[in-house]
C-alpha cells in the first residue's frame, strides 16, 4: 500500500468539483435560516462516513435493495431539483414544521454534499485509483466542507442580504442545471 500524491490530488480535485461546497453556500445559508442551526461537526462526520461506506459497499448496498446506480442518481437529482426550485422561486415546497431542529444530516450531508453525483463518482474513482488515495481525497474534502460549514454565519454576514439573494438565485439555476444533467445522463430517453 502506497500513497501517490498525484492520485490524491486528482481524486481530491474531482471530488471537490462534484461536491461543490462553495456553490452550495447559498443553500447552506438558506437551510441555516430555516432551521436555526447547522451542526458542522455532525454534518462533516456524516459526509465522511457516507462517502467511505459507499466507497466500500455502494454497489452491494444498491444491489441488496434492488437498485441500480442510475435509479439512485435520478432520485438524488429530483431532490436537488426541488431544492433548486425553492431557491429560484423563493418558495418552500415543504412546510417548516416538517423541518428537523437541525438540517445537518438530511438534506445537508445527504443528498446535498454526499449525494448521488458524489456517490456515483466514488464508484467510478474506485476503478481508476488506489483505495487509500481515494480515502485521503475524501478526508481532505470533508475537512474543507467542515471549514465552510463552521464559518457559514461569517459568510452570511460577509455577503449581506442582497449578495445572498443574488447568489441564491444564481446558484439555484446552476443547481437546477446539475439536477437536469444528472437526470438526463441516467435516463435512456
Amino acid at each position: 500500500m502506497y500513497f501517490d500524491p498525484k492520485q490524491i490530488l486528482s481524486v481530491t480535485m474531482i471530488l471537490f468539483a462534484i461536491i461543490d461546497i462553495l456553490g452550495a453556500i447559498p443553500v447552506i445559508i438558506q437551510l441555516r435560516q430555516r432551521v436555526g442551526h447547522i451542526q458542522s461537526e455532525k454534518a462533516s462526520i456524516a459526509v465522511l462516513v457516507l462517502m467511505i461506506t459507499f466507497l466500500f459497499l455502494g454497489e452491494q448496498l444498491l444491489n441488496v435493495i434492488g437498485l441500480d446506480i442510475p435509479s439512485f442518481a435520478i432520485a438524488g437529482s429530483l431532490v436537488i431539483f426541488i431544492i433548486a426550485m425553492e431557491m429560484i422561486l423563493g418558495i418552500h415546497l415543504f412546510s417548516n414544521e416538517d423541518m428537523p431542529a437541525s438540517a445537518s444530516i438530511v438534506p445537508l450531508a445527504f443528498p446535498l454534499i454526499a449525494g448521488a453525483g458524489t456517490m456515483t463518482t466514488l464508484l467510478s474513482l474506485k476503478s481508476q485509483y488506489a483505495t487509500q488515495n481515494i480515502i485521503v481525497g475524501i478526508t481532505l474534502n470533508t475537512l474543507f466542507v467542515y471549514m465552510v460549514l463552521k464559518n457559514v454565519k461569517w459568510l452570511e454576514k460577509l455577503l449581506g442580504q442582497t449578495g445572498l439573494n443574488i447568489l441564491r438565485k444564481a446558484f439555484g439555476v446552476i443547481l437546477l442545471a446539475i439536477a437536469i444533467k444528472l437526470f438526463r445522463s441516467n435516463t435512456h430517453l
